[in-house]
Order: structure tokens, then C-alpha cells, then sequence
């Protein structure tokens, strides 16, 4: 009798063969040892190398957000840092998941907020196309400590109180490659007066946001700045006031031009942002973003 191999199962196949491939790959690391090497890495450089960000870790076929597997995926394919979306559960661990609810991103349902963690590890992520994945929800924690020596870490704002971020980054020894965003300069304070070394990843979208961040004595050699989604024309301002702080500048494409069908139109996209002056590009593809930036 003859084998008879559907279409699905050839994907499945080939996504088996892709992966094994990529796990064959080197990391490109990103290895810091201190706070004030952190700070280095986003000082303005106009010969530097633009940053890439994976947005979640990244959003590919097989390799769900904000998990450890595909932070690494990402790394055998370009450096890059990650923004991740720290929340607690019912028995006060931190783990990653972007959305308050886990039917979207899990094999579960409802809050996460009313699972404790032994619960939620039961539970399977899903990929970007809905598929379940063999990973499972992984701590903040065991976050950090993979990162150490390979990637920088964001950790964006959801539903963890402050003070436990910034003792959990104390209590690992982890202000060399973890940084905070802030949406604001009191939030930037709180931090500092915690950690005076913390890196923060501010969102300054208008002249007036700068003069507020400057107004508020916060160091500037501690801050990437988040300009927002789109290139403008708005943008120059913004970018000239920033590099002569020596600040590195971030545009995000994961709400708009990630959004593009094809990846053609996206990886033009991704050059119009680094024409436009961006430092650093955050996208759902940083393989993408790597591939498009290195073919200029």
C-alpha cells in the first residue's frame, strides 16, 4: 500500500526539520556583567548597530509568546533583548502572560489571577496560530536566571506591584541585563529609590514627556526611550533631543506594521523605521527584522 502524506502532516514534518535545524545553531548572546555595562549598551552611537527587541519573545509557527523556548529560538537566529509581560498569581508567583486571561495563549481559561501556579502548570501554551505547543508557563524567575550571560530582559507593566519586581531583580543579582518600562517619571523614582542602578525602558512619546523626564532629574545614561509605533515626521524632534542626552530610541512595530500580509511589506517597513532613525526596532519578528536589516 502506498503512503499517502496529507498536507498538514508534510508541514508538521517540515516544522520538525526546521526546528531540529535551528537547534543546531549558536546563540548569539548579548552577555553583561554589571549595571554600568547595561547602561553602556543603550548609550546613543550613530555608527552603532540598530538594536532589535522581540516583542514577547517573539511570534512564530511552533514557539508560543513569552516562553523560554522561543527566546532561545530567536537567539540562534540574531541577538536580541526581550519585553515580557511579568503577572502574579493567585499564590503570589510571577510568571509570563501578556493577557489577564489564559484562553488565548494557553490550553486554559479564564483569569489567571484565580489559578495558583501548581494549577496553571497543567496548562499547555499555544503558538500564534492557536496551536499547543509542549511548553508550559514559565516563572519569572526561571526567566532571569536562563537569561543570565545571553539576553537583556524588559519587563513591561501589568498586574505585579512594583516592589515586588524590584526586590525579585534585587534578590537575583539581576540589574546587569533586567530593565523596567515606566510610563512616567514617578514611576521612574519609585525604581530608582529601590535600585539606583535600574534601567528603564521610558515611554517619552512628546517633547513634552522629554521635558517632564528631564525636569525630573531622571539619568539619562539609564534610559532607552520608547517614541512609539509609527514613523512620522514628529519623530525628528524627538530623536534629536533624545541622542543629544546620548539616549537610544525605540520604535515598536508590533501594533502596526507587523501587521502587514506579507513579509516583503513588513521587511520594508522594518528599513523605513531604521531610516527614520530608530536605535532600536521592537517587532513579534525579530528574525524577520534581522534578516531585513542585514540585506540593506
Amino acid at each position: 500500500m502506498k503512503l499517502k502524506l496529507t498536507l498538514a502532516t508534510i508541514v508538521v514534518s517540515l516544522l520538525f526539520i526546521s526546528t531540529v535545524s535551528a537547534q543546531k545553531r549558536e546563540l548569539h548572546v548579548i552577555s553583561l556583567k554589571n549595571p554600568k555595562q547595561l547602561h553602556e549598551f543603550f548609550r546613543y552611537d550613530a555608527d552603532a548597530t540598530v538594536v532589535i527587541s522581540g516583542h514577547r519573545g517573539g511570534m512564530i509557527a511552533g514557539f508560543p509568546e513569552n516562553s523560554i523556548a522561543t527566546f532561545e529560538n530567536t537567539l540562534r537566529y540574531t541577538p536580541a533583548f526581550y519585553e515580557i509581560d511579568p503577572r502574579l498569581t493567585k499564590d503570589s508567583i510571577i510568571v509570563l502572560m501578556h493577557d489577564a486571561t489564559l484562553d488565548r495563549t494557553t490550553t486554559g481559561n479564564g483569569r489567571l489571577a484565580n489559578y495558583n501556579f501548581d494549577e496553571l502548570s497543567r496548562f499547555q501554551l499555544k503558538d500564534r496560530d492557536g496551536n499547543v505547543t509542549p511548553y508550559t508557563i514559565p516563572t519569572l524567575k526561571e526567566v532571569i536566571e536562563w537569561a543570565r550571560g545571553k539576553t537583556i530582559l524588559n519587563l513591561d507593566i501589568k498586574d505585579v506591584p512594583p516592589t515586588m519586581m524590584a526586590d525579585l531583580i534585587k534578590e537575583l543579582n539581576a540589574e546587569a541585563f533586567v530593565m523596567l518600562t515606566v510610563h512616567s517619571p514617578a514611576q521612574a523614582l519609585f525604581y530608582l529609590e529601590k535600585n539606583p542602578h535600574s534601567m528603564f525602558s521610558a515611554h517619552i512619546k512628546s517633547v513634552e514627556q522629554f521635558h517632564e523626564y528631564d525636569e525630573a532629574g531622571i539619568p539619562w545614561k539609564q534610559v532607552m526611550a520608547y517614541i512609539g509605533p509609527e514613523v512620522k515626521p514628529e519623530n525628528k524632534e524627538l530623536y534629536d533631543l533624545l541622542h543629544a542626552k546620548g539616549v537610544k530610541c525605540m520604535i515598536s512595530s508590533a501594533s502596526t506594521y507587523d501587521k502587514l500580509e506579507t513579509k516583503t511589506a513588513r521587511a520594508e517597513a522594518y528599513r523605513d523605521i531604521v531610516a527614520d532613525g530608530a536605535d532600536v526596532l521592537e517587532s513579534d519578528y525579530p528574525i524577520e527584522v534581522a534578516e531585513a536589516i542585514s540585506s540593506e
